[in-house]
This record gives structure tokens, sequence and C-alpha cells, in this order.
């Protein structure tokens, strides 16, 4: 339906004069027109913002380039700590580790081991190679991981007793056998057992050095010379806490493990067997019988055969009976009468049965 200000003019002044009706129809007009401003206005209308409270912080305004950073008054709220806005510092060295300078050893540290279980332990390095002080390098071959105060017991031992040993021996020691260092394990790579000193990285196991003429000194091979196989085991013994070898507990037949445990009292553990070398010459063929051994078949005393009187060795003659002649009772005796064998038993013959009667019910 539609509306319009003249209809309503004409609905609401029906019986007023001409004039009255134009007014009411103006005062329509200009309610109808200012309605919808009205309306337009108050919903447009936004609500001002709340004032700032006092204990917000104060906004600084943008720095702009070339100028210094405006200093702020200390607010209500905490900083954060200056740890969490850097990374952290690494912990200072250890006294082990300053003085494994590279003067001594090729040895760069390596983060802590932690586990699985008690394995690993803190102040780790990698042993690449010991120095000499000669400037020397002898390298571990392969690099062992260990902890620092191993490390630098392997150091001591490498400068101060096998490096002269080499010398004493004209020549110069160039490499270390690395058998095994760091591995988590239980005693012996049995498995439940103990864990072995290897799972804390403070153990080394070791086969051999070699020299620079080529040859080496196998620590746990007959063939080196016993006298050098001894001195190691006399360094070794004394340098650390822990030497097993052959003969230990038969693990060790192949190699030497050194660590440095720490036990009540003090305890040293030196189980080390230096065996004597092999022969030179091994004998090929068994030696000769001598002659005046027995026959085979008197020796080894066959049953049913009668041991005669030349199966007998004959006994030394002296110089008494050499010179005197036999009595004539002994050159005249008659040799004694060879005694008959006993004739072998027949065999009893058996006797041949008839197969039973197939009547044999009948009787």
């Amino acid at each position: 339906m539609k509306f319009s200000a003249g209809k309503a003019v004409r609905k609401w002044t029906f019986g007023l004069s001409g004039c009255d009706q134009r007014t009411i129809g103006a005062v329509l007009a200009l309610l109808l027109v200012a309605a919808p401003a009205q309306a337009y206005l108050t919903a447009s209308r936004v609500p001002l913002p709340r004032p700032r409270p006092a204990e917000a912080p104060v906004i600084e305004p943008a720095q702009k380039a070339g100028e210094e950073p405006a200093q702020s008054e200390p607010s209500a709220q905490p900083e954060k700590p200056a740890a969490e806005a850097r990374p952290p510092e690494p912990p200072p060295s250890s006294a082990c580790r300053l003085a494994l300078t590279d003067a001594v050893a090729i040895a760069p540290s390596i983060p802590d081991i932690k586990g699985p279980g008690a394995c690993g332990g803190p102040d780790m390095v990698r042993l690449e190679a010991v120095v000499l002080p000669d400037k020397t390098r002898v390298p571990l071959k392969p690099a062992g991981t260990m902890r620092c105060a191993m490390a630098t017991a392997v150091a001591e031992w490498i400068r101060s007793d096998m490096a002269p040993l080499a010398t004493g021996l004209g020549t110069k020691l160039v490499e270390l056998d690395n058998f095994d260092s760091f591995d988590c394990r239980g005693r012996n790579r049995i498995v439940g057992a103990k864990l072995s000193e290897h799972g804390r990285a403070n153990a080394l196991d070791v086969r051999g050095l070699k020299l620079a003429n080529g040859r080496s000194i196998a620590l746990t091979e007959r063939n080196t010379p016993r006298e050098q196989r001894e001195a190691v085991l006399h360094s070794v013994c004394t340098r650390f806490t822990t030497v097993l070898g052959p003969g230990s507990d038969g693990y060790h037949e192949d190699h030497i493990h050194l660590d440095i445990a720490e036990r009540r009292g003090n305890y040293r553990l030196c189980q080390w067997e230096v065996w004597d070398e092999w022969p030179r010459i091994a004998p090929l063929m068994p030696a000769l019988r001598p002659d005046e051994a027995p026959p085979r078949e008197v020796a080894e005393g066959k049953p049913g055969e009668a041991k005669t009187e030349a199966a007998k060795p004959a006994e030394p003659a002296t110089a008494q009976s050499a010179v005197t002649e036999p009595e004539p009772e002994a050159a005249e005796a008659e040799p004694a009468p060879e005694q008959p064998k006993p004739k072998p038993k027949p065999k009893p013959k058996k006797r041949r049965t008839a197969p039973p009667s197939p009547f044999s019910f009948l009787r």
C-alpha cells in the first residue's frame, strides 16, 4: 500500500478549513523528512575510547634514523633476565682441560655424554694424537673418545715411557693401535654384566705400537721379544690402576686393557702373563730309536707271548768280565727245551634240529 504526505493530509484534515489543512500538511511533511536523518545520525555515532589509566607504561615515539634512543623511566613491570635474552655460556674449562694443551696432545673437547643409564661422563675429549717433546705427533688409529683424565694418563705414558723405549731400539714411535675406547656396554661385552669402564669413557684397549723402521711391538704376540713386552708391562702397571692381558680372564688374549678406575685403598689390578717365545725351529720328525732299546713287541708287553732272555737289554761289560773267561758249566749248558704250544680247543658242532611238524597238535 502506497502512502504519501498528501493522502495523509486529506485523511486526517477532514472537516477542517483550508488554512488549517495546509498548516497540518506542512508539519507532517517536515516530520517525514527529518525522521530518516535523525535515524542515520543515531546509527552512525561511534563511542569514544576510555581515558588512558595512570599506571599504563609510557609509549615512546619512534626513533628516527641517526638519533640516539631516548632513555625511558623505569616501568612498573620487571624486565626479563639477561640469561633469557642470550644463549647460555659454556661452563668454564676444568683444570685437566687447561693442562691438556696442544703441546701435550691433540684432544679437542666434545659435549658431555649422558646416558643411556650411567654411560658417559663429563669433561669429554677426542684424543687424536700425542705430541712428543720434540713436537712429533703419535696418532691414535682410530681416535679415542674418553674423559680428559684418561687422555692425560695416556699422553704421559706415551711421552715418558713408550717414546724412550722406541728410542732405545734405535727407531721412533709413529702410531698407537687403538682397539677400543668409549663403548656403552657391560664388562667383557656380556649382556647384563656390570658396567665396564669403557662405558664410563675411562678405559682404552691397546694392541700394539708401530715403529718407524716398519716393525711393531705387538703386546700379545709371543714372537715379540720378551724383554720388550716386559718393559711395557712394568710401565702400564705403574701408571694405570687396571691392566688386563693374556692369562687374566680369557677375554683379553689379543689386546691389553688399561683404565684408571678408582678403588678403595688405591687398590690396583695388574693381570698380564708374558708368555715365552715360540721355539725358533720346531721339531718336524721324532728322534731316532736308540740301539739299546728293547724290541717293540717286548716293550709293549703283548699277552700270550713269552719274553725271551734275548729281549732283555744287554748289561754293559765291565773290565773284569772282559778279561775272565766264562765258566765251563755255563759254556756246556744245554739250551732249555722248547715248550710245546697249547693246542686250540675244537669248536663245538652245532646240532641241526628238524622243523616242527604241522601235526604235532594231534599227539
